[in-house]
């Protein structure tokens, strides 16, 4: 005769109740001696190491695969930064010309009335998109942002500096947009001290 556990085809379905707390009582179920030789015992290591290779494996795989998703986000957010700053330094370069237009009309004095109020408009929406103007007279010319149109020496100055603004420069953050175009003047003794060497 057959083993009633077997679940053969002369037999009725045999039902394992596995359940840790009887249903009937409600109490905890002590584990019978059946279930301890039927279960596999805990410390029994997978077959040559296979499921615990194949984890270690699929657990790098997932941990390459999220370092790349993340690299990916980040270098398609820094793309998007540049693209969006490309298309704003173009837009505003454009704009340069009437920003000049403006300040000389301020400086002759012609820019009242109603051209005055879209003036302004026009100066706070550059100014709110990062424009900013530099070049002043009396600064220390620096070639990275100054663009020397005249030259001359002076007694009045100890260095190289920037006498007469005639355009100013632009940028946006670091960028520089147009340089300011400057007259520069230089200390007198220059000229002697290069005829020397």
């Amino acid at each position: 005769m057959s083993d009633p556990r077997d679940n053969g085809p002369e037999t009725e379905p045999v039902i394992r109740d596995n359940r840790k707390i009887d249903p009937k009582t409600g109490k905890a179920r002590t584990v019978s001696e059946e279930q301890v030789q039927a279960a596999p015992p805990a410390d029994a290591a997978p077959a040559a190491g296979g499921d615990a290779g194949l984890l270690a494996e699929r657990t790098a795989d997932l941990q390459r695969l999220q370092a790349e998703y993340t690299n990916y986000r980040r270098r398609v957010e820094r793309d998007r930064v540049a693209v969006r700053e490309q298309a704003v330094a173009g837009a505003l370069s454009e704009l340069l010309p009437v920003l000049d237009d403006i300040g000389r009309a301020r400086d002759h004095g012609e820019l009242t009335g109603g051209f005055a109020k879209v003036a302004e408009s026009l100066e706070a929406v550059v100014t709110k998109l990062g424009l900013t103007s530099f070049g002043q007279k009396g600064e220390p010319f620096d070639p990275t942002v100054h663009e020397a149109l005249m030259h001359s020496y002076s007694s009045e100055v100890t260095e190289p500096t920037a006498i007469e603004v005639l355009q100013l420069g632009y940028r946006i953050g670091d960028r520089v947009l147009r340089p300011a175009r400057v007259a520069v003047a230089e200390p007198e003794d220059a000229p002697a001290a290069s005829d020397e060497n």
